[in-house]
This record gives structure tokens, C-alpha cells and sequence, in this order.
């Protein structure tokens, strides 16, 4: 039997993953560099996630914290085992790096949920937006299945002085709103959503779980835009805009390099076109220019768990697969900066909390590796 991504918390667990992850630091095995072009900026993060660059230049990075103790088991329905139960608390948050590579808190205390796998996987925010302004965020750690039943999973708008307010309740949307084909081995009642983008005076939401994504409008009104559910499991994770959505996904495990798919959907919902030739995509972005750049969570047939095989790849206009970086490990999202690099959470999953915050930020140089070497990205 094939082993789900989503029956590993979906995009955030990965069973073997986690815990093979570690069992690396365990061993402290040899874990191949970084590449020239790739430097850590920051440290100290808990499973870092999403994040963007603000209006004030600083980065923004999204947190799954490292879960709780309590215990939702008889108070509502729980993730199948064996990632559920989880166990709940309030240890994510959002953090902020300046240019000086100095991280302080922008909120804590938000929903984390810790899994039942033995390397205790964690939930949390997902991923973080800015939106006229304002800091946005979408929760994953949320919802009484995490074992957090007073917040649920949803959008947040997070406040200049550190409070937060739900903008919409997806735990509640996806309740009502099921998507065509559940997987009733492999269920998260709460969701596990992941990426968050700002398009077309919107937002847009990932949901790897149930297969889905869905437009938020800024009053909160939740529609879904396309439900791929009935595709077989792909696990959909990352999404970027230029015209059309596109969004990248996992595949079923073990891995098998380039199976997984760029999907390009048009804003009513419509797969346009599927490019192939990926692994276990974890982040999309847009260059200036247009071109797409994907982040892969390992390279290497398996189970994501393999420290070291991450890698940050280009599609230029003809078509061609170039690559800009490797030697990243976990890595689960990526942004470029005002300053025309890429931006990567790396060491974003798989570690247990009683490891601490082992979570970084990695600065990839775009400019030095442009294939036309003007540096414009």
C-alpha cells in the first residue's frame, strides 16, 4: 500500500520523514552543503512555514510552533491514527526578521497541534500574507482535531499591537462543504492548509487534505475555487499567480523524482495545462520576469528524508529546467525579497519540540546565477 503525504499530517507530518529527520540529528550524519549561492541568515525558528517580505522590508515568517498537551479525544472527531490524535496548545506564532538577521515575535501564542507519530509533528500557522497593508495569516493548528477546540483553523488579521482577529472560520467552511472524494483513512476534519497568496484583490488558500483550494474575500466570505479531490492523490501544497494560478503538489509516498506536477488553473477553476518533472514541490514563485521557480523537498526517490536533497529550480520562457540551489534540507516555503533573492524556511518540519528551534531562514543569490547574467530577476 502507497503511503499517503496527507497521512502524514498532509504537508506538515510526513511519517518516515519526521522521523527520520530526527534521527539525523541523533546521528549527526553527514549532510551534504549547501551550495555556494545559499546562506543561513537567521536561526531559532519553530518548523518555520510560509513567509513574505512586509512594507517595511523585514521578513515575515510563519511558525507551526511546538504543539500542547491537551486533549480533545471524546469531545469531537479525530485524525485517524496514525498521526491522530493530536495533542494542543498555543506555541506558534509569527516571527520577524530585520536586515540584520535579529528574529523577535510579532504574535504568539496562536494554535499548534502536536501529532501522535513518535517524532512528534507539529501544525501551526501555515503561511503569512500582507494584504493593503495589514499582516495576514491562515492557521493550520487550529480546530478541536488538533486538539485546540476554542480556535478554530481560518484567516487571521494580525494587529500593529500584537492581538489578532478571525477573519474567516475554514474549519467551519470545510465542515459544511466537503470536498467530492474524502479519504476516510486519511481525514483531517480541521484541515491542514498550507499556502497563502494575495491575487486578483483576494486571498487564496491551499488545502493539501481535502485536496482544495479556496478564494477568501477581505469580509471573509469563503468560496472554493476548484476542488481536485477526484484527481488521484496529489496532495496539493504550493501556489503562486501570474495571469493563472499555478500549484505545485506532493505526490503519494515513496517518492518518485518527477512525479510530481506544476498544475496551471485558471481564476474560474479550469486545470489549464499539468507540466510534470518535479519532486515533492514545497514552494512556487514568480520572478519579474516570469519565470517560475520551484522549490523541491528532496530530489531523491523515498520518503522526504533525506537532509541535504532540497533544491530551488527555475523554468525559463523556453521551457528548460535550470538549477539555482541545493543542499537544503526540509526546506517548506520560499519568497523572493526586495533585494531580488529567494528566501527560504528550511529545516521547516520534522523535528521533534524536545529539539528545540531548529527551523532557518536561507538566503538564495538569484543575481549570480541568472542565465543571462544581468542579475534582474
Amino acid at each position: 500500500m502507497q503511503v499517503h503525504p496527507s497521512n502524514l499530517s498532509s504537508r506538515g507530518g510526513w511519517l518516515v520523514a519526521a522521523s527520520l529527520a530526527a534521527a539525523v540529528v541523533a546521528t549527526a550524519q553527514t549532510v551534504p552543503a549547501l551550495s555556494p549561492n545559499a546562506t543561513v541568515i537567521a536561526t531559532g525558528f519553530y518548523n518555520p512555514r510560509g513567509l513574505k517580505f512586509g512594507p517595511d522590508r523585514d521578513l515575515y515568517v510563519a511558525e507551526a510552533g511546538s504543539g500542547g498537551t491537551q486533549s480533545t479525544v471524546g469531545q469531537c472527531e479525530q485524525v485517524p491514527a496514525p498521526v491522530g490524535p493530536y495533542s494542543g496548545g498555543y506555541s506558534a506564532r509569527i516571527s520577524k526578521v530585520d536586515c540584520h538577521g535579529r528574529r523577535t515575535t510579532v504574535v504568539d501564542g496562536l494554535p499548534s497541534g502536536t501529532s501522535s507519530l513518535p517524532s512528534g509533528d507539529t501544525l501551526g500557522v501555515g503561511d503569512v500574507v500582507f494584504f493593503h497593508g495589514a499582516l495576514y495569516a491562515v492557521l493550520a493548528g487550529g480546530g478541536c482535531s488538533h486538539g485546540n477546540p476554542d480556535v478554530p483553523n481560518g484567516l487571521i488579521r494580525v494587529h500593529r499591537d500584537g492581538t489578532w482577529s478571525m477573519v474567516a472560520n475554514l474549519s467551519a467552511f470545510q465542515q459544511a462543504n466537503p470536498v467530492a472524494y474524502p479519504d476516510p483513512d486519511d481525514f483531517e476534519p480541521d484541515g491542514t492548509w498550507y499556502s497563502l497568496i494575495v491575487a486578483r484583490d483576494a486571498f487564496y488558500a491551499v488545502e493539501p487534505n481535502h485536496g482544495e483550494i479556496d478564494q477568501i474575500t477581505h469580509d471573509g466570505r469563503i468560496s472554493r475555487i476548484i476542488d481536485m479531490s477526484a484527481l488521484p492523490w496529489i496532495g496539493p501544497t504550493a501556489i503562486a499567480f501570474d495571469g493563472n494560478f499555478y500549484v505545485g503538489n506532493l505526490t503519494p509516498f515513496p517518492i518518485v523524482p518527477g512525479a510530481a506536477e506544476i498544475f496551471e488553473i485558471s481564476p474560474k477553476g479550469q486545470i489549464v495545462s499539468a507540466t510534470p518533472g518535479f519532486t515533492a514541490v514545497q514552494g512556487l514563485a514568480f520572478d519579474r520576469r516570469h519565470r517560475l521557480y520551484v522549490l523541491e523537498g528532496t530530489t531523491v526517490a523515498g520518503f522526504l528524508d533525506s537532509p541535504g536533497t532540497g533544491a530551488v529550480v527555475r523554468i525559463t520562457h523556453s521551457g528548460k529546467v535550470e538549477t539555482v540551489a541545493t543542499g537544503l534540507s526540509f526546506p517548506s516555503a520560499m519568497t523572493f525579497g526586495p533585494d531580488g533573492n529567494l528566501y527560504v524556511s528550511n529545516q521547516g518540519y520534522g523535528f521533534p519540540p524536545a529539539l528545540g528551534p531548529m527551523g532557518e531562514i536561507v538566503r538564495i543569490d538569484i543575481a549570480g546565477h541568472d542565465d543571462d547574467g544581468k542579475g534582474d530577476y
